[in-house]
């Protein structure tokens, strides 16, 4: 499991109903009980309207922020079935490619069984993080 610091920027995997398979971006306020608990202020989801939500999470809900990815026309096509997070209220959402239609991409969602269409700027290559490694089923990086 990685160590992360003051400052550090990352991603929380939601474990609650309803919010599983989502990353939200987020920056490490502190750690906490050596390294297991994290005290976490994220990016987009905010509390009370104004003031970004701070939370205490565990430690294997929290991940780096993957690498960023040069667009290319390589990177930019996906394939049927493939691994993908889609940028959605306010988080990444993992899901499979479905379809595509001109130039939108259809992204089939099990945790909740909707499919959905987005254009290629709000997905990218879903990664896991093993090991203090990136690792993807789609065999891109």
């Amino acid at each position: 499991m990685a160590m992360f610091f003051k400052g550090d920027k990352v991603e929380v995997c939601s474990k609650e109903e309803g919010f599983l398979g989502s990353y939200y971006q987020a920056k490490i306020l502190s750690p906490l009980n050596n390294n297991t608990l994290y005290r976490v202020q994220y990016k987009n989801l905010v509390e009370e309207e104004t003031r970004p939500l701070v939370e205490i999470v565990s430690a294997d809900e929290v991940r780096p922020v993957p690498p960023p990815v040069t667009f290319t026309k390589a990177t930019q096509v996906f394939h049927y079935l493939d691994s993908v997070d889609a940028f959605d209220n306010d988080g990444w959402w993992v899901g499979k490619i479905t379809g595509r239609q001109g130039s939108k991409y259809w992204v089939y969602f099990g945790t909740t069984r909707d499919e959905i269409a987005y254009p290629v700027s709000r997905l990218r290559h879903h990664l896991e993080w093993r090991d203090g490694h990136w690792i993807t089923s789609n065999n891109t990086f």
